[in-house]
């Protein structure tokens, strides 16, 4: 695909949409109904147009909080979750209505860490969802902010809509936000700061241009990248552009070259891979040396004791294991065929002195290749 042409956006037949709290609610103010309709009418169009769209909508929290008559968004859980429980009833009954109106049916799907961090319910995620585009039902998707804790959220919707591509195997991810696309430098801040048009979501130079979200949300750009790298995996191309651009959608739709199309570059990975690299949470850190980095990134092969230089966390074997290099950056992620405990034992040491040193065989690697996905 070219950077200077959007026209595969016109064959996309599987979308996800994910539209952000500041638009939602008209920057905390309550739900914007205009924005409802606007957003409705053009999914619906996209619908008459023969493809299948998935809606990954913030604004539970935000609008709980305007009914509740709070100003900005508190730090306490329990407020929180109360909001959202406020909210996502209203938010919902507004998503009913108009989508009613224009003859579809939604279903509200909220999901939680755990639906994807165990094999058996991601499968069963994937089917739910996939069965109800079947029936040309819309989901609805938010995260289940009233019963989630800090420590198995996923910390945003961004990344979750960049889960809910993996799970459907969508097309296009489009990530409506309050600002025109991914820019050079902070477009609030720098009078000079141009939009990104076109870029691989994997090249590392945007690291340093993805800023922080605002006050009632928790995505911003660096969320966003985030996602598109999330995505990428099961060959989703993402799209980041501002929502209140009348008719975003069509115009995007149509090949129109707006926001910034950040693009997978690479072949779809299959699904146990994407279920590895879906999973936020993990039990334990191991840093590897150079030597390991950089085997598993030319090589594609498993991680051995023999490169890893310390350990931290309380895992047991079949837990996520997070790899850092030695600066500290994020290699990889994966299932560890050993305990924490016994990962101390035999880190730095060849395979074949696992046994002598446990005494009692196990697997020669501490992270098989099936078992494990690149950052």
């Amino acid at each position: 695909m070219s950077a200077d042409s959007r026209h595969w956006v016109a064959s996309a037949k599987r979308w996800v949409v994910k539209v952000g709290s500041a638009l939602l609610t008209d920057d905390g103010r309550g739900i914007d109904e205009a924005v409802i309709a606007a957003l409705v009418e053009q999914l619906a169009e996209l619908r008459q147009r023969g493809c299948e769209v998935l809606l990954v909508s913030s604004g539970a929290v935000a609008a709980g909080l305007s009914r509740l008559g709070a100003s900005e968004r508190p730090e306490e859980l329990h407020e929180l979750q109360a909001a959202a429980a406020v909210g996502q009833s209203a938010l919902l009954r507004r998503y009913e209505e108009a989508f009613a109106s224009k003859g579809l049916m939604v279903a509200q799907i909220l999901l939680g860490h755990d639906d994807v961090f165990a094999r058996d319910r991601y499968l069963n995620a994937r089917a739910a969802l996939k069965t109800l585009l079947s029936h040309g039902v819309v989901p609805v998707i938010n995260e289940n902010d009233t019963v989630v804790t800090d420590e198995i959220r996923f910390g945003d919707n961004d990344t979750l809509a960049a889960l809910v591509a993996n799970l459907v195997d969508a097309d296009v991810l489009v990530l409506l936000t309050d600002q025109d696309g991914l820019f050079d430098a902070d477009p609030r801040k720098e009078v000079g700061a141009s939009l990104i048009q076109h870029a691989r979501a994997d090249d590392p130079r945007l690291d340093t241009v993805a800023g922080e979200g605002g006050v009632l949300g928790r995505g911003g750009m660096v969320t966003k990248l985030r996602a598109a790298r999330l995505a990428a995996r099961s060959g989703t191309e993402t799209v980041i552009v501002g929502g209140r651009h009348p008719q975003v959608l069509i115009h995007l739709a149509e090949g129109e070259a707006l926001g910034t199309w950040l693009e997978s570059g690479s072949a779809p990975e299959n699904a146990r891979r994407q279920w590895l690299a879906s999973l936020v949470t993990f039990r334990g850190t191991v840093v590897i040396d150079d030597g390991a980095v950089a085997v598993l990134k030319s090589s594609g092969r498993s991680l051995l004791p023999v490169g890893v230089k310390s350990v931290s966390g309380d895992f047991e074997r079949g837990d996520v294991l997070l790899c850092r290099d030695l600066q500290g950056r994020e290699v990889a992620r994966g299932l560890s065929n050993y305990s924490g405990k016994e990962v101390r034992k035999i880190m730095g040491l060849s395979s074949k002195n696992i046994a002598e040193t446990l005494g009692y065989g196990g697997e020669a690697e501490l992270i098989h290749r099936d078992n494990l996905v690149l950052l």
